[in-house]
């Protein structure tokens, strides 16, 4: 079922080193953290936006590939 908000899209994390972060975070009125993961060097995760995720914050060195192109972390 597709609501008003575009959920469904993944995305796929490679860990650049060890002890990298992924953390999901909540929709709706307030944000709050559902769901973490570690991640260590060279393990993918692919994650999907849902109607209960609407961001995924990333701490560690990690390349983010997604349908609008790729991008590093620097931490």
């Amino acid at each position: 079922m597709e609501g008003p908000v575009n959920s469904g899209d993944y995305i796929v994390i490679k860990a650049k080193e060890n002890g990298v972060h992924v953390i999901g975070l909540t929709r709706g009125h307030d944000t709050r953290f559902h769901h973490t993961e570690k991640l260590d060097k060279g393990e993918v995760l692919i994650a999907q936006f849902t109607d209960h995720t609407s961001a995924i914050k990333i701490r560690g060195k990690a390349e983010v590939m997604t349908k609008h192109g790729n991008i590093e972390s620097d931490q």
